[in-house]
């Protein structure tokens, strides 16, 4: 993998979640699809990921997207997640700012009133349509993967909060999902530090407890990111939502490890996750709407669109509704003499 001595970036938000993009400097990935090259920026390449994401050109909520020449014939672009943790297969705010930057900027050519788009992800195709009004994306709405319901009414135990019950789905990711009235916790912003801290809590206890692997991606193993899921505030809204996402490494006899950052959306894969095991227990039927609440108020829109099976497991075909802002633009670079190259954390926000 090459890099430019300097890397160029559109900074977005969508629903509140920040989303950065890398647009330019990034040269010869290797790998025949996307996935193949997120597994190469990931064990070759990641120090792309720590100097984006880390302090002091990141902090802990933000997540990177590089846009790729795409390896499909038919798509229009790729691209490659970056988070703190991990490469997430795929991801509803990221691919909402990915779309908002391609059109926005001109790398891809805007058609008014809806420009559609298939997108390459790491994990396959993914069919956009964007409500465009004079070059601005006023709507962003995306076919997910299917998404299914591995675990329903499991019980973990968690050191500290006990026997828990959880359901774990694929929504473009493995997620834990609990109700957050078994903690005690309000899904709002004042209470974010207490969230976050029982989000990745319950994240590592399901990584131990409930064996999660894609029946068709056997290399996609393991639940690695949380949700709390409550009854909305906005009257708009079916449910309310706090999505946790770790930003470091989880050590039990070390209670200060057990925190991590919150999503700022309404979480596109969690609310494709939710919308799957609620879809298993019978509770939302296909083409109805669910508008689903982040924990800043933001409502993005949810549907069912068909049932299918991956593998030999029941699935269902979800569609998202959201919008993102460009918030900025610049270059990036790294000091030759910088005696932080690849940018650093501390305890006190990570």
């Amino acid at each position: 993998m090459r890099l430019d001595e300097r890397i160029t970036v559109v900074d977005a938000h969508a629903g509140g979640e920040p989303g950065r993009v890398i647009t330019g400097g990034v040269h010869d990935v290797p790998g025949a699809t996307m996935f193949e090259k997120k597994v190469h920026l990931e064990t070759h390449g990641d120090h792309l990921r720590r100097v984006m994401l880390r302090e002091p050109r990141g902090y802990p909520a933000l997540c990177c997207n590089v846009i790729l020449p795409p390896t499909h014939p038919e798509a229009d672009a790729g691209f490659v997640i970056m988070e703190q943790t991990e490469y997430p297969p795929m991801s509803g705010s990221n691919i909402i700012c990915v779309v908002t930057v391609l059109i926005e900027t001109g790398m891809v050519k805007a058609r008014e009133p809806v420009t559609e788009l298939l997108l390459e992800a790491p994990v396959g195709l993914v069919r956009v349509r964007a409500d465009v009004v004079a070059g601005k994306v006023t709507s962003v709405t995306f076919e997910n993967v299917p998404a299914f319901a591995l675990h329903l009414d499991a019980r973990i135990e968690v050191p500290v909060l006990g026997a828990v019950n959880v359901d774990v789905a694929w929504g473009g990711m493995f997620y834990v999902i609990a109700d957050a009235e078994q903690f005690g916790l309000r899904l709002v912003p004042e209470e974010g530090r207490e969230i976050a801290r029982v989000g990745r809590m319950l994240q590592a206890a399901a990584a131990e407890q409930l064996p999660a692997v894609h029946p068709e991606h056997p290399a996609i193993v393991g639940v690695s990111i949380s949700q709390l899921s409550g009854p909305p505030s906005r009257p708009e809204a079916d449910r309310k939502n706090a999505v946790v996402v770790a930003t470091g490494a989880l050590d039990w006899n070390r209670p200060e490890t057990w925190t991590g950052a919150l999503d700022r959306s309404p979480c596109g894969t969690g609310t494709c996750a939710r919308m799957a095991t609620l879809h298993a227990r019978g509770e939302l039927a296909l083409d109805r709407d669910f508008r689903h609440e982040g924990v800043l108020g933001t409502v993005w829109t949810g549907r069912l669109l068909r049932e299918v099976t991956v593998g030999s497991t029941p699935a269902v075909v979800p569609s998202l509704t959201g919008r993102a802002w460009i918030t900025g633009d610049g270059q990036f670079a790294v000091d030759r003499e910088d005696p932080f190259p690849e940018g650093f954390t501390l305890g006190d926000l990570w």
